[in-house]
């Protein structure tokens, strides 16, 4: 099958106008169900069937044959159907330009939602509050909280940096942590 393909390839590359209709016959229907699973609408996917046609046979020079045909076809058909819908989804509006009604123009104001002062305070103060806990550990667990979790630093380093066993690093960081709930229970 893909040696009848080869044969009407280069019959078509040579200019054999039969070889172009034979392809397109052969492959219409799979490229044709391809394509409307993307898009669900016919004549859109009749219509994309027509473009994946001539794109690949404007680059059919540029088809390896170390691939099937149908496979590269299904490619290029793929890619048009998403590109149609990309096109189809983005209705750009510029926020820079009026926008021109029947009325007239209008300026276009976007209301900023991403700011919330009372959620920013709130992350403050937790913040500070962590801050205030941690700082009120015993030292022998606030420096294992912080070299964990300030600093990214392993069990095995914090136990390097510390002189103690790695078990003893874990179970100080467990305690610590237990600490740290009781304390920001309220939080």
């Amino acid at each position: 099958m893909q040696d009848e393909d080869s044969i009407w390839i280069e019959e078509a590359l040579a200019g054999n106008q039969r070889a172009y209709t034979f392809l397109m016959d052969k492959h219409r229907l799979a490229i044709f169900h391809i394509v409307n699973k993307i898009v669900r609408n016919d004549e859109v996917a009749n219509d994309l069937v027509q473009e994946t046609f001539m794109k690949a046979f404007s680059a059919l020079a540029s088809y390896r044959s170390e691939y099937r045909f149908s496979t590269w076809l299904y490619k290029i058909a793929a890619n048009s159907s998403i590109d149609f819908l990309r096109k189809k989804r983005i209705q750009a509006l510029s926020l820079d330009r009026p926008l021109e009604t029947q009325d007239g123009s209008v300026e276009i104001e976007v209301a900023d939602y991403s700011y919330h002062p009372e959620r920013d305070l709130e992350r403050k103060e937790r913040s500070f509050s962590i801050e205030e806990a941690i700082d009120s550990l015993p030292k022998n667990y606030r420096d294992v909280i912080v070299y964990r979790h300030k600093e990214d630093k392993s069990y095995e380093e914090i136990a390097d940096l510390l002189g103690i066993p790695v078990g003893t690093v874990k179970a100080r960081i467990f305690r610590a942590r237990e600490l740290l709930k009781k304390k920001l229970r309220h939080l």
